[in-house]
C-alpha cells in the first residue's frame, strides 16, 4: 500500500479522539507519514498524543526546552530517577539539568523504551550488512528535522522509542522483538514547560520494532 493510501486510510478510520483527550480543544492534528520525521513546539500545560494507528510501530522521540535546547532529554537522569528502564503513566522525562520536560499521563500499551537509541545508516550497516547502508533511518530523520530548528549532530541525544519492545535478557543482553501495541492505542504527555518535540516514526525493516512494515502514526497536540 502506498504512503499515500495508508494516510488517508489512516485519518478516514482513526478520526475519533482517544478518551483520554476526548473532551480537550485540539491545537493541531496530524499524521507523522511511514518512515518520516514531526516535529512541534507543546506549551507548558498542553498534551501530546501519538496514536499507534495500526499497531506494531516504533516512534523514536527526543524532547528539549523550547526556549534552550542546550536542555534536552536525558535517559540516564529519567532513569535514575525512576527506578526504571521502562517508560509508562507517570514517568517524567527529566532534561539534563534534572528538571522535568514532560509527564506520561496515559499509557495504553504498558511499557516504552528508552535505552535501545535510534537506528542509522552505521548502525544498519554493521548489524545487518553492508547492503543496508544506503537504508534511510531515524538518525537521518532527526537530523533533518532538526535543522528546521537550528539543530545539528551534536544536539542528538539517546532518545526515547514510544511503543518498541526492547526487553532485557538475565545476561544484560538486550533484544527487539515484536511490539506490544496493537492498533489504535495511544499514550498522552504532558509538557511540564514549553518543549520542542522531535519524532523519527520509525523506518526500520530489518528487525522486528516495526513488524518489517513501518505505517503511520497520529501526532495530536490538545489543551484540556
Amino acid at each position: 500500500m502506498s504512503t499515500e493510501a495508508m494516510s488517508t486510510e489512516a485519518m478516514s478510520t482513526e478520526t475519533a479522539l482517544p478518551e483520554f483527550i476526548a473532551a480537550h480543544r485540539i491545537v493541531s492534528d496530524a499524521v507523522a507519514e511511514r518512515r518520516g520525521p514531526w516535529s512541534g513546539i507543546v506549551k507548558a500545560g498542553q498534551f501530546l498524543t501519538i496514536v499507534d494507528l495500526f499497531g506494531n510501530q516504533a516512534v523514536d522521540c527526543i524532547v528539549y526546552d523550547a526556549a534552550d535546547t542546550d536542555i534536552r532529554y536525558s535517559a540516564q537522569d529519567t532513569i535514575a530517577a525512576q527506578g526504571n528502564i521502562y517508560l509508562t503513566t507517570g514517568s517524567v522525562l527529566l532534561a539534563n539539568t534534572g528538571d522535568a520536560l514532560m509527564t506520561l499521563r496515559n499509557d495504553q500499551v504498558g511499557r516504552h523504551d528508552t535505552i535501545g537509541g535510534a537506528c542509522s545508516k552505521e548502525s544498519n550497516s554493521l548489524r545487518y550488512g553492508h547492503h543496508t547502508v544506503h537504508q534511510h533511518a531515524c538518525v537521518e530523520n532527526f537530523l533533518a528535522e532538526g535543522a528546521r530548528w537550528g539543530l545539528g549532530k551534536r544536539d542528538l541525544v539517546s532518545n526515547i522509542n514510544w511503543y518498541m519492545n526492547v526487553p532485557v535478557e538475565p545476561d544484560g543482553v538486550l533484544g527487539i522483538v515484536d511490539g506490544i501495541s496493537a492498533p489504535g492505542l495511544s499514550l498522552t504527555l504532558q509538557a511540564d514547560r514549553d518543549v520542542l518535540v522531535l519524532v523519527s516514526n520509525c523506518p526500520q525493516v530489518n528487525n522486528p520494532c516495526n513488524g518489517f512494515d513501518p505505517t503511520p502514526v497520529r501526532m495530536i497536540v490538545s489543551e484540556s
